[in-house]
This record gives structure tokens, sequence and C-alpha cells, in this order.
């Protein structure tokens, strides 16, 4: 897997992800699927103002969350390294589809929404952090601090040029993911989950292809 392929791909999973998040945000009345940070801030408020009828849902939110990020992690360091990325992309595929069919039989929101912050979170095993930027993450704080940065340096001259792009295009993958999110969510309601399905489906075969020409790629081991 080259460094190509890896930012073209974190490119289009960090627009997934914005793509999942707006759909939870409209779906869940304010609430997120992969942004943390948004419910971190949001239980700590209801907890604060002793409403806790609302704190379930961002914690269960924080949960799936978390324990994506440590099944996806596991598998990533579990699979051999080839393999890797494919499975969890793979399995992320399964869980949004799994959020699709249960949305679809069960009216109450956490449950569904449970599954999409497990699939989130598992995202973020599929690509370590790119050299340059970080991409494929469900979160872009970092990389628009790491914008602004760039961009001042580039002023100055202190730094390349052009280094900020790398960070900008991060941004905005984000962006227009969460943008078309709200437009298909608006079209299409909870069937819009189709569409991150197969793209993180898709992604997965291809993978699973570098994966095999990786390995008929490989030199046999001398007989002995």
């Amino acid at each position: 897997m080259n460094r190509s392929w890896q930012v073209g791909t974190g490119l289009v999973l960090t627009a997934l992800a914005g793509f999942v998040d707006a759909l939870g945000f409209v779906r869940l009345g304010g609430l997120y699927t992969s942004f943390m940070s948004g419910n971190t801030t949001q239980l700590s408020v209801f907890l604060g103002h002793a409403d806790f009828a609302h704190v379930v849902l961002p914690a269960i939110l924080i949960g799936g969350f978390l324990g994506g990020a440590i099944l996806g992690s596991g598998l990533s360091i579990l699979i051999p390294s080839p393999w890797a990325t494919p499975a969890v992309l793979g399995y992320e595929a399964l869980l949004i589809l799994a959020a699709l069919g249960v949305g679809l039989a069960i009216p109450e929101l956490g449950i569904a929404a449970f599954f999409m912050a497990v699939a989130m979170g598992s995202q973020n095993a599929v690509l370590a952090q790119v050299k340059g930027f970080r991409a494929g993450t469900t979160f872009v704080t970092g990389a628009l601090f790491s914008l602004g940065q760039k961009v001042a340096q580039a002023l100055t001259r202190t730094g390349p040029p052009f280094g900020w792009v790398g960070d900008g295009a991060v941004w905005a993958a984000l962006l227009v993911g969460a943008f078309g999110g709200a437009v298909a969510y608006a079209r299409l309601e909870l069937y819009a989950l189709f569409i991150p399905a197969a793209v993180s489906g898709l992604l997965a075969l291809v993978a699973a292809i570098f994966a095999l020409r990786h390995r008929t790629m490989m030199p046999e081991p001398p007989a002995t």
C-alpha cells in the first residue's frame, strides 16, 4: 500500500465520517456518531444540569466509539499487515449495515446510533497517521490547527509554500462529506446509510486486491 493510496483512502474515509456524523446529528437531534468531543461536552452539560434523562444517549455513543476503537485496533494488531486494512473496512461496513437494520426495525434512537458510533471508532484503526497530515480519522480539529500553522509558515517563508494543502484537503473532505450526509438524509432518511456501507465495502475490496498483489509479488522462501 503506497502513500498515494493511503492519502486517497484517508480523505475518502474522512468524508465518510462527515457523512455519517451529519446523518447522526440530524437523526439524534444534536448529538454525534463520530465527534466525541461534542458528545463529551453535551454529557457534561446534562450532568451539570442534573438532566439525567438525557445523559444516557451521549454516554452510549461515547462508549460505542471507544469500544469500536478497541475492537478495530485489536483487529489491526492481530491480523497480518496486508490484510488488516480490508478486515477493518469490511468490519466497518457490516457495522453500518447493522445500524441501518436496527434503525429500521427498532425506533429507539440509541441502539442504531450505538452501531454507528462503533463503526466510526473502528474506522480510526484503518490508517495510521500519513506523514504530512492526519487522514482517515473522524475528527479534524488537529488538522484545522495544523492548516493554520502551515499557512503561517508559508506566509513567513519558514515552511514550504504549499505544505498546508494536505490539512486543508482533510478539512474539506469532512465538510463535503457532512454536506452529502445532510442532503442524503433529507431525501433517503436512514436508507442513506447504504452509501457509507457501500463505500466502506468497496474500499475493503480494493484493499484486499492490494493485499493479494502484495502476496503474489513476495519472493518465495529458498528451498532447504
